[in-house]
Order: C-alpha cells, then sequence, then structure tokens
C-alpha cells in the first residue's frame, strides 16, 4: 500500500486516506510486513487491487504497546525508509515498489523496519504470515471483547 508524508499545500482527493499529525512511528507500523500481512487478511478487493479502507483495515487494526525504545527504534527505521526512497527522486512510488527493481537500500530498510515492528509486538521474525495474522486476530478479539 503507497503511504507518504505530503505538504500542507497539497489538496488530497476523496479517494485518498488522511492521517492528521502523523509521524515516523506510524508510517513505520504502516509500512510494515504486520501491517501489510493484516491488510492481506482483512481488505476489501476491486479486481486484483485491495481496497484499504479506514472503518475496516485501520480503525481494526491492533497497534503495537512498544517500549520507548522500541518506538525510537521504528522511528528509526522509517525514516530509514524515506531516506532511501529519496535517493530516487524522479522515480514513482510504483517503480520503486517493483519487487523485480527494488532499490537495495530500500529493500533492507524495509526489512529493518519489519524487524522493529514485529519486535515491538514481541513476535518472531520466524514466524508465517498466517501465524501474524492469527495474533494479530487474537489482539483484535481481546480489544473488541467488551465492546
Amino acid at each position: 500500500m503507497p503511504l507518504g508524508f505530503m505538504s500542507a499545500d497539497v489538496i488530497a482527493s476523496d479517494s485518498v486516506f488522511l492521517i492528521p499529525n502523523a509521524t515516523k512511528y506510524e508510517f513505520g507500523v504502516l509500512m510494515s510486513n504486520v501491517h501489510n500481512a493484516w491488510l492481506r487478511q482483512v481488505a476489501g478487493r476491486l479486481k486484483s487491487d485491495y481496497r484499504y479502507s479506514k472503518d475496516i483495515v485501520y480503525n481494526d487494526f491492533p497497534w503495537p504497546s512498544p517500549s520507548d525504545e522500541q518506538k525510537a527504534q521504528i522511528e528509526t527505521t522509517a525514516k530509514s525508509i524515506l531516506d532511501a526512497r529519496n535517493l530516487y527522486p524522479l522515480t514513482s512510488l510504483a517503480n520503486l515498489y517493483n519487487p523485480l527493481t527494488m532499490p537495495p537500500e530500500l529493500r533492507k530498510a524495509h526489512t529493518a523496519n519489519d524487524r522493529a515492528v514485529m519486535a515491538a509486538y514481541g513476535f518472531s521474525t520466524k514466524m508465517s504470515e498466517s501465524d501474524c495474522v492469527a495474533e494479530l486476530m487474537k489482539m483484535y478479539m481481546e480489544l473488541t471483547a467488551n465492546k
């Protein structure tokens, strides 16, 4: 899912979701393999494209409860993703994220970010995507049990 920061002078269309005052921490978690596993499981689809929903994907996503150190690490790895993207200012996100041509700096930054986010959840980096989603669903059930 393409994510980025926009300047205040950008007017977003109705097909864009905004998180006012988002930080690198939110960016890092949302760019992680953990959030993308959740997205792939719960999002709707139009043809083969995922349809991101604030109500189903974002609002129901169980966020980690990181320590201050873990949160700082996620902010650092998120900055590394942005820095790696900035090395290619004329390249679109679609081209940057082509799995066959993804720049090595960007791939390395994402790997580090994935590990930092998984650590914030207490997840093993060796767990499968199915196991990751199962743990997220358990968290979601706990968060909504008394509602």
